[in-house]
């Protein structure tokens, strides 16, 4: 996922603690969204199933729902789905003659670990062996067609629907559908490994890795459907798997402190910083230029440009570098105000130079907008022409529609959010947009009275 226009990067879901306000079966729900990651990864590494993996899990699921408002939730929820999983793989197995070699390796398995499953756990990751770091080097084999790579790692690390991921690539959803189910085909007939790639491997394999990681924080930052505006326990999961990654590269020294990698956790840093200042007390969007700044994250903004400065040093300048630059212009300005916009304008030229999207060319017409105004950005936007290569793209006609308002031009502005509400199913972002949707339609009462 390329990085959305700044002005737009709003919103913040935060699932609720299980407390007497929540319903049980959304706890339930919440925890096993929560640990879907390292679960999975942990039956995939078990079962090289990833099909009959998210079957298990899925069915545990249904066994919680039965089971934990009867018996209360388990002291480590992780371990007790895991071990209820690999019970369900197991009698899925025994049903199937022609799987019998795989049965006695798993229930030999199941045996060693039925002593302390539910109260130890069998996952907590020691460094670099951590289960979802290794299934997302699975995920991104070269074997996989690119695209196919990080809708996969997205399906599996992040636990997001086949309809979330379709949205996030702008694809329909019988195309994703069909995408994930050949990349999990081809892992299972090629015998793609669940491991860590070897250090000759493991540098080219980062140019997959990095992007998927962006995506997953990219999804829980703005997520793309639902009721609230971003899924926290991705953008975390993202973080945490970046700094698994760089501790890797670390402990490599045939590959050592990557800048990119470097870059891309300090990007993360930085966008997260702002989480908080977000959304307003009633839980509604609130704008870049809007937020309290007093509330963004000191302490994730001193780590974000302290990893970009150190990347920086090493003279590789990359995407991820620039993008976090861009987001470390946005966090020293004091104010809205203040904000270095023709600096942002000429990173993202640097950007597009580096890495051609449309997406990326439009983050710099917004740049344009406010850094010379809303017609400069509505002539950049006009030169570039992305009317078909992001029609259906909601954010694109939402940051039209905004440099049509702040240029007066209400009735088109009024057109343009109208599309982007079309498009939007988010349902916090929607509400956003119906609120400008009313603000221009009074604006154009008034010029036209």
């Amino acid at each position: 996922m390329y990085p959305r226009p700044a002005e737009y990067n709003t919103g913040v879901n935060v699932y609720p603690p299980p407390d007497a306000a929540a319903s049980l079966s959304a706890v339930i729900e919440a925890t096993f969204r929560a640990e879907h990651g390292r679960v999975l990864g942990a039956l995939i590494g078990a079962l090289r199933d990833f099909d009959l993996a998210e079957d298990v899990l899925q069915e545990t699921l249904i066994t919680a729902l039965e089971r934990w408002p009867q018996e209360g939730l388990p002291t480590n929820p992780a371990a007790w789905m895991v071990a209820v999983a690999r019970r369900k793989a197991i009698d899925r197995l025994r049903r199937d003659q022609a799987l019998a070699r795989k049965q006695a390796l798993l229930v030999g398995e199941f045996e060693r670990e039925r002593a302390g499953a539910m109260d130890n756990d069998p996952l907590e990751p020691e460094a670099i062996s951590d289960e979802r770091l290794k299934l997302i080097f699975t995920c991104c084999h070269p074997a996989l067609a690119a695209d196919a790579q990080i809708a996969l790692t997205l399906r599996a690390l992040g636990g997001l629907s086949t309809a979330e991921i379709a949205h996030a690539f702008l694809v329909p959803l019988p195309t994703m559908h069909q995408r994930l189910t050949r990349a999990k085909h081809k892992i299972r007939t090629a015998g793609i490994p669940f491991q860590v790639p070897a250090a000759p491997l493991l540098a080219e394999r980062l140019a997959v890795v990095r992007p998927v990681l962006y995506l997953i924080f990219n999804e829980g930052y703005a997520a793309s459907a639902g009721d609230a505006l971003v899924r926290q326990d991705l953008c975390a999961e993202a973080i945490r798997l970046a700094r698994v990654l760089l501790e890797l590269l670390r402990q490599t020294p045939a590959v050592g402190e990557d800048p990119e990698t470097l870059g891309l956790l300090a990007l993360l840093l930085l966008h997260d910083s702002r989480r908080a200042a977000r959304v307003d007390a009633q839980g509604e969007l609130v704008l870049l230029e809007a937020q309290d700044r007093a509330r963004w994250d000191a302490a994730e903004i001193a780590e974000g440009t302290a990893l970009l400065a150190r990347a920086l040093a090493q003279q590789q300048p990359g995407p991820f570098q620039l993008q976090a630059a861009i987001s470390a212009l946005h966090a020293e300005a004091a104010t809205a105000a203040e904000t270095d916009w023709a600096q942002i304008v000429a990173l993202y030229w640097e950007l597009e130079r580096r890495l051609p999207s449309p997406v990326v060319a439009l983050n710099r017409a917004v740049a344009v907008g406010m850094a010379q105004g809303p017609l400069a950005g509505l002539m950049a936007l006009d030169q570039l022409r992305l009317d078909d290569a992001l029609s259906d793209y909601h954010w694109y006609h939402a940051a039209r529609a905004d440099l049509l308002r702040r240029a007066g031009y209400a009735h088109e502005a009024h057109a343009a959010y109208e599309r982007a509400l079309a498009l939007c199913h988010n349902q916090a972002e929607r509400r956003f947009l119906t609120r400008r949707l009313a603000e221009v339609a009074t604006d154009g009462l008034r010029h036209s009275g």
